[in-house]
């Protein structure tokens, strides 16, 4: 392997290498706190996010044979995925030494997934976007089934584990079969090859199953089973640490089988993605409206989004998949703020997870109420939020696709999800506080949320930099 190819997988060098550095920390510390194998993670992901930033180029370069690609939309996704890692480490701390369940275990998973995402987003082979998919899964088994005293979060990783292996070998069949029909597993191998093939019919055959693996990882209806449960039943830390970074990788997944690999099928993949778009949408936003439990909520209302960031796709164009790019890293970063948030208005070790719990917070806390009623208007897509931007942005390149009809059903269905988002600022700000007591969360804790909700309101202010990042991803 030459010097260059060393290069390109530098970062991913250096993050397994520390990851390790963590583990033998972590296991020779004797802190109860496990300080060290908090402080050697965050370091760990700031060394590999500024080696990210500096070999930051334009050029789409390729190692290791062909099987693994840094371009700029990997580039940009890969920083993102670091930055959110270093917000989710942060926002777990707390909470899992206020539950007794802060283990040095919970930092090397986490380190071990991110790998698995940074892998997963240069994959520029049917096997190596498996490999780089298992070591995400397999870790987020884990680190779901952190709190083994916890009977909702044993049922939880069982279900999640159960379902992820039963998707991943659907994906593993699908990728067989495109592998026996073009006799390759580098991505633009099997695309020239099916454009050249008479097979193409069985290439389809192989796309259903790819596309299967693919809408699991994401969410989507009718794969989304696993969600709702996962969400609730996992500790609070975890839910947040999946439902963020994990779809940017997943989205890259998405780009990478269906664009880069499964091309000349685009008005295969096109017709099934909408179906999913749809159902997501219609599914997420309807039945999120009769929740009660907030973890719940959100888990079907990442179903719904889910819908939103497949219309990029469907489009099929590079605007398409940049405005796609833009939604996954803004969805990022709502959810994150949303179940940190629930993180921080745990009392008393009970749980914020009800919609009651935040009834009203505007009397109790109005700062935190009003991050909150950022991340809810930026969910709900309310300008000048950055939530209202991602569906902006999609919605357009949709319609100038020429599917008109789909983005006014994804508008009625927008309109819909505001009303459950709204319902918890009609808690916070005009109904009684149950409770009159305080949040238990440290003043760091409470200044890193006021980052993470203000960042979405800044940014929806400006969205100009974040577009031509995206955009700059997909003009290569």
């Amino acid at each position: 392997m030459g010097v260059d190819a060393l290069n390109l997988l530098l970062p991913e060098i250096v993050l397994l290498t520390l990851a390790c550095v963590t583990l033998l920390g972590d296991i020779f510390s004797t802190d109860p706190h496990h300080r060290t194998g908090y402080w050697l993670a965050q370091a760990s992901l700031l060394i590999t996010a500024v080696l990210l930033a500096a070999g930051y180029s334009t050029d789409v370069q390729y190692a290791m044979s062909g099987m693994f690609v840094s371009d700029p939309m990997s580039a940009v996704l890969k920083l993102v995925i670091c930055i959110i890692g270093l917000f989710a480490f942060f926002y777990s701390r707390e909470y899992l030494g206020r539950h007794q369940i802060l283990k040095g275990e919970y930092f090397v998973l986490g380190l071990f997934a991110i790998l698995g995402m940074l892998v997963l987003v240069s994959a520029n082979s049917l096997l190596t976007v498996y490999l780089g998919l298992e070591l995400l899964s397999l870790s987020l088994y884990a680190m779901v089934a952190l709190h083994r005293d916890s009977k909702t979060a044993s049922e939880a990783a069982i279900k999640y584990f159960v379902l992820g292996a039963i998707a991943s070998g659907m994906l593993l069949y699908g990728i067989s079969i495109l592998y026996g029909v073009t006799g390759s597993l580098e991505l633009g191998e099997v695309a020239a090859a099916i454009e050249a093939s008479e097979y193409s019919t069985l290439a389809v055959f192989g796309l259903v199953f790819v596309l299967i693996g693919v809408a699991f990882k994401l969410g989507a209806v009718p794969f989304h089973m696993w969600l709702p449960d996962v969400y609730e039943g996992a500790p609070t830390s975890v839910t947040l640490f999946i439902g963020s970074a994990p779809k940017l990788a997943a989205f890259a997944m998405a780009i990478r089988l269906f664009v880069d690999g499964l091309g000349p099928l685009l008005t295969d993949w096109q017709q099934m993605l909408m179906i999913l778009s749809v159902l997501s949408m219609a599914a997420g936003n309807v039945i999120a409206i009769s929740q009660s439990n907030i973890k719940r909520m959100l888990a079907y209302s990442t179903i719904a989004h889910v819908g939103f960031l497949l219309l990029g796709i469907v489009a099929g164009t590079a605007g398409g998949y940049a405005g796609s790019m833009f939604y996954v890293i803004t969805y990022a970063l709502m959810s994150m703020g949303a179940f940190a948030m629930i993180i921080i208005l745990e009392r008393r070790g009970m749980e914020a997870d009800r919609l009651q719990d935040f009834s009203g917070l505007a009397t109790r806390n109005p700062w935190l109420a009003f991050l909150m009623l950022i991340l809810m208007f930026s969910m709900a897509g309310v300008p000048p939020f950055l939530g209202f931007w991602a569906k902006w942005f999609v919605l357009r390149e949709v319609i100038q696709a020429g599917f008109i009809w789909i983005a006014l059903l994804a508008v009625v269905f927008a309109i819909i999800g505001a009303f459950y988002y709204l319902r918890i600022v009609k808690l916070m700000y005009f109904d009684e506080p149950l409770d009159e007591s305080e949040p238990e969360c440290s003043i760091s804790l409470r200044a890193v949320i006021s980052i993470n909700g203000l960042a979405l309101l800044l940014l929806g202010l400006s969205p100009g930099m974040l577009m031509s990042l995206c955009v700059a991803a997909f003009a290569v």
